[in-house]
């Protein structure tokens, strides 16, 4: 089949692909075609595969050619792709299926037939600067108070709950069983809100309406009807500047009995503690260990921002679209149920799947703009696992997770993670090049729960 072609790059990493067929190979095309539907056609009066052609066109007709239509558009892309001569750059990414542009017309035999077809490729990258660029992270040291309240922590985690006695009353710290409900603006119980069973802490803001102080001082088996006003930036936007009226029945209490910070408490979490100090000195080992990879991210994402700024890229709606349909499974994933019942129950909702969806765009907008640079710096600056690098990034991996070192080579073996491992490896390795070719300055003193809370 003898094709030309005109390629017009659009707009958002995407092809324009106009597909001409010269008059003669349309006519072959067409009886190929027409001799391999003829074999399985059957007419009365005629023998398997011996109806003349007429005869099937005027019984088929229209349908007919635009089924050959398409056979014909299908064979010409696929030439066109199988071309040594096209360029790699202009081929459709594997999760973009070209699509016919506007309504094509059906072939004409004796005529030249043209068609056009658009398609999502991979963008074009022109990697900006991204050595001599300066970057400002935050100061942080482990201080003694880090180290208490990590301390603290480990006392309730190890506390033991008791039942408390039924006159006294519930305070903040202690153990609530709760039955609630909202209630209307006559009194009566909202239809659907009822509650029953609810256990949290009170103080630990661990319910939806926030109702912790409201439960200081109330005793098993007292009821409450409790009025919260919420502010226009509460957290949870389906009670911002809203008012409740809530009725809460305390129906059990339970107070934490803490164990004492002492080397009984550090044997009892581990075995390898024989004093208190071992535990204090593993606490304070495990948060330097936690700080130093929380800053080295934060470096990381500093430059990167950087290098993105340099580096702007034409990110395609395919791409954007794999990304997303990610984030979906994620989210139903977290959520313990099918995609589909997620995006159903979503599409009922005030905002509708496009507007909930639009939230996520620029996350993953974002999200692919990184990788797609970093995968370019991988490839430029030449960056390798070597086997060395790979062994070496196995033992560390053993060391902090308490595993062996054959353990830890198992499960990647068992999983066939080992190429995933070599990607973790080749970040690695770049990101500890380009910390070294730029500058890092003091942005001032944080505190570390403060760095540790922090997005991104």
């Amino acid at each position: 089949m003898t094709i030309s072609k005109e390629i017009t790059r659009l707009e958002h990493s995407r092809i324009k692909l106009v597909v001409s067929i010269g008059k003669e190979d349309v006519a072959l095309e067409y009886d190929a075609i027409l001799n391999d539907f003829s074999k399985d056609i059957q007419i009365p009066g005629f023998r398997k595969g011996k109806v003349p052609k007429n005869v099937i066109e005027r019984k088929f007709g229209a349908a007919l050619v635009s089924d050959i239509t398409g056979h014909i558009v299908e064979r010409a892309i696929e030439t066109v792709f199988q071309e040594e001569s096209f360029p790699k750059e202009d081929m459709p990414l594997a999760y973009s299926t070209p699509a016919l542009e506007g309504e094509p017309s059906n072939v004409t035999v004796g005529e030249d037939y043209t068609f056009a077809v658009t398609y999502d490729v991979f963008p074009k990258i022109a990697l900006g600067r991204y050595e001599g660029l300066e970057i400002e992270t935050p100061d942080v040291r482990i201080t003694d108070e880090d180290v208490a309240r990590e301390l603290e922590a480990v006392r309730e985690r190890n506390a033991v709950v008791l039942d408390k006695d039924d006159a006294a009353p519930a305070a903040k710290g202690d153990v609530a069983t709760v039955n609630y409900c909202e209630l209307t603006a006559e009194g009566e119980v909202e239809k659907g809100s009822e509650r029953e069973g609810f256990a949290f802490t009170i103080g630990s803001g661990r319910n939806v309406f926030k109702f912790d102080d409201d439960l200081t001082g109330l005793k098993k088996g007292e009821t409450k009807d409790i009025e919260k006003a919420y502010a226009e930036d509460f957290e949870d936007k389906e009670l911002a500047g809203k008012t409740k009226n809530i009725r809460v029945t305390l129906t059990n209490l339970k107070e934490k009995k803490l164990p004492d910070l002492d080397d009984e408490l550090a044997q009892d979490v581990d075995e390898k503690f024989k004093t208190l100090d071992d535990l204090k000195n593993s606490v304070r080992e495990r948060l330097e260990h936690n700080l130093e990879h929380r800053l080295k991210t934060i470096k990381i994402n500093a430059l990167l921002e950087k290098i993105m700024e340099n580096t702007p890229i034409d990110i395609p709606e395919a791409m954007i679209r794999v990304q997303l349909d990610a984030q979906w499974r994620n989210f139903a994933r977290q959520l313990n149920m099918p995609v589909d019942a997620v995006k159903e129950n979503i599409a009922k909702s005030e905002k509708g799947l496009d507007e909930f969806e639009a939230l996520w765009r620029p996350e993953a907008t974002k999200a692919l703009h990184s990788r797609l640079v970093i995968e370019t710096l991988i490839k430029d600056l030449n960056i390798e696992a070597a086997e060395e690098d790979v062994e070496k990034e196995l033992e560390h991996q053993a060391s902090h997770g308490g595993q062996s070192l054959d353990e830890v080579k198992k499960i990647y073996e068992q999983e066939n993670m080992k190429s995933y491992l070599e990607d973790d490896v080749k970040e690695s390795k770049l990101f500890d090049l380009l910390l070294s070719k730029n500058t890092v300055k003091s942005g001032g003193e944080k505190d570390y729960l403060t760095i540790m809370e922090e997005k991104g």
